[in-house]
């Protein structure tokens, strides 16, 4: 168990490790720009994993949370003026608040009607946006969102700068989904998606425990979104359509569902994916989608769920040798002991 701690701790730290290396080595700030909105959806893809992957609720709605929060965001600092640091906290409280309220309603649904009510409530939500103009612009958008303000003696003017801001956020929602996910509260999410009649028999709140996933889930959504506004600088509707609800969920499936890296290997693969086939404009669907679907076909677990169960199931065969050689030994020695006796 140490082992295995120390591995995937030395795991985490090298690709940290790369991250941070990543723009000393790329030849432009594209690449920079490319891999930051990565690491954005990245985040809000960690969020959704928990509702999705740990609790077993697939939630059609976060792209719609994603918006709340970009939109709250750009409303208190292009309108009101808000500092920028004030109005980013601000997004994901905002963004929580109302995933209280859908959860309250939507969680008493189950399996498919969960899943058809909260596409209609990113729905809703699209449509709010794009048609009160007086509170968000429309189909406008809100232009001139103001980059993050400067902390101490660290800027935020270059796309260098925004890069590592970006980061060290998906590093801190690494941090903190690990100690939910591995907390007695994440035991609860995961024995719900076990079954949630289990669940119940062992004295879990049902309706407390995921509502209280579906809220951190949209926190994550709502500060990845007003991380996305403070970096693109421009938001418009589109940020809450459904497409961007499941290309997150595509980001889950390529990782590893249930996975604490996952996300983050899913963001950043399919958005370098749909990078490298721009060139061919409308007609990438038709290379993207059946690869994503192999993909799916022959790794139902994802990359990193994949890898884990083949770990698993080195390490039980590692322990069944070692049991097997344990019981032969002490039957070599239990004869052993018999054959004076006989003599």
């Amino acid at each position: 168990m140490i082992a295995k701690a120390l591995s995937g701790r030395a795991v985490a730290l090298a690709a940290l490790a790369l991250a941070i290396v990543y723009p000393l080595v790329v030849p432009n700030d594209y690449f920079i720009y490319v891999m930051a909105l990565a690491f954005i959806y990245a985040i809000a893809t960690i969020g959704l994993n928990l509702i999705l992957g740990y609790t077993g609720q697939l939630n059609l709605a976060h792209a719609g949370f994603m918006a709340i929060g970009a939109y709250t965001l750009g409303i208190l600092t292009v309108d009101y003026g808000v500092p920028f640091w004030l109005a980013f906290f601000l997004s994901g409280l905002v963004a929580a608040a109302f995933g209280f309220l859908a959860g309250l309603v939507s969680l008493r649904l189950k399996a498919d009607y969960f899943a058809i009510f909260t596409l209609c409530v990113g729905l809703i939500i699209w449509l709010v946006i794009e048609k009160w103009d007086a509170l968000t612009h429309g189909v406008v958008g809100i232009i001139g969102i103001p980059a993050p303000s400067p902390i101490g003696p660290l800027r935020f003017e270059t796309p260098l700068a925004n890069y590592y801001l970006v980061l060290a956020v998906l590093a801190l929602s690494l941090f903190l989904m690990d100690r939910i996910v591995h907390s007695l509260l994440g035991r609860a999410f995961i024995a719900i998606r076990s079954g949630e009649g289990l669940a119940e028999a062992l004295g879990i709140p049902l309706m407390r425990t995921k509502v209280t996933a579906f809220v951190i889930s949209t926190a994550y959504a709502g500060y990845a979104g007003g991380l996305y506004a403070g970096f693109v600088r421009f938001i418009g509707p589109q940020i809450a359509s459904e497409a961007n609800a499941f290309d997150m969920i595509a980001f889950i499936l390529v990782g590893g569902l249930g996975t604490l890296s996952g996300p983050v290997l899913g963001a950043v693969a399919l958005t370098w994916a749909t990078q490298s086939l721009q060139f061919l404009q409308d007609y990438r669907l038709l290379v993207f989608g059946p690869l994503l679907i192999l993909l799916v076909m022959f790794l139902p677990r994802g990359i990193i769920g994949t890898l884990k169960a083949r770990q698993a199931r080195q390490a039980g065969a590692k322990a069944a040798a070692e049991r097997a050689a344990a019981v032969q030994r002490s039957a070599a020695a239990a004869e052993a002991d018999r054959t004076p006796a006989h003599a």
